[in-house]
């Protein structure tokens, strides 16, 4: 009796080791059955508006025109952006040498290092840091979005598809939320005298343009994830519903084939 008890707890302990079902089936032949739904149309627009937000919003980070000169004014001072500072003969007021700056250089290169204290306050990295949250955070949803959207890893994407769906909306909130600190922080402090000299010589240029137009697409898109992750839960809990009512019929043989359990 003893013997007996023994084998039958070593053989279910080796199927459920090999992962074998009832049936005599493997689990990872099971797996290769399973066919995943495809992603909703909010769910692709959704990554479609945020891919355009993201490009918008890099073309911004990356491009040199967030503040320029009229050019009518021949300013020593020509552009900027949040990375590069271009003057046409400047001279620093209290650095001690006549010395011109010239031409556009990173911010911290050489060139602008005995100048870095003025030309970056705390405002300005404030502003930088800002936008650089909102690229992480922008970039991050589109990884996410094309797990979705690929469905990669399947039965990870199949079973928490609603869970992502709302972690690409939280990354867009604080997308949208640091771009808007950053514009306002920016929009309002370029215009400070203790900054750049005459301060109105400049504009607001392209690139700032730029970040506002990324901020307004990503809240839509955002708005389109949250409403998508919405849906995604019902789904799941129809899903659910209809396993608990036939655990053993075919709606829960079709439900684990398209990987909602």
């Amino acid at each position: 009796m003893k013997k007996s008890s023994f084998n039958m707890d070593e053989k279910r302990s080796w199927r459920s080791s090999v992962g074998i079902l009832q049936n005599g089936q493997s689990w990872e032949s099971f797996n290769k059955n399973i066919k995943p739904t495809p992603p909703s149309s909010s769910m692709v627009n959704a990554g479609i508006i945020a891919f355009v937000a993201t490009v918008f919003f890099i073309i911004s980070f990356t491009s040199p025109y967030w503040l320029q000169s009229y050019m009518y004014t021949y300013n020593d001072f020509s552009n900027m952006g949040l990375w590069e500072f271009c003057f046409n003969g400047f001279r620093y007021p209290k650095y001690q040498f006549d010395y011109k700056f010239m031409g556009c250089n990173y911010v911290f290169s050489k060139e602008y290092r005995i100048i870095w204290t003025w030309m970056l306050p705390a405002w300005f990295m404030a502003t930088q840091s800002f936008m650089t949250i909102a690229l992480l955070a922008s970039l991050s949803t589109l990884v996410l979005i094309s797990m979705v959207l690929m469905r990669w890893p399947l039965q990870f994407v199949m079973r928490y598809e609603w869970h992502l769906t709302a972690v690409c909306f939280i990354f867009q909130a604080i997308t949208v939320v640091s771009i808007f600190f950053a514009v306002l922080i920016f929009g309002v402090m370029c215009w400070s005298r203790d900054w750049l000299l005459n301060p109105n010589f400049n504009y607001l240029s392209w690139s700032y343009a730029f970040a506002v137009i990324a901020g307004g697409i990503h809240a839509f898109a955002g708005l389109t994830l949250l409403h998508e992750s919405y849906e995604a839960r019902d789904r799941k809990r129809q899903a659910a519903s209809v396993m608990h009512m036939e655990p053993q019929g075919q709606y829960g043989v079709e439900m684990s084939a398209h990987g909602y359990i």
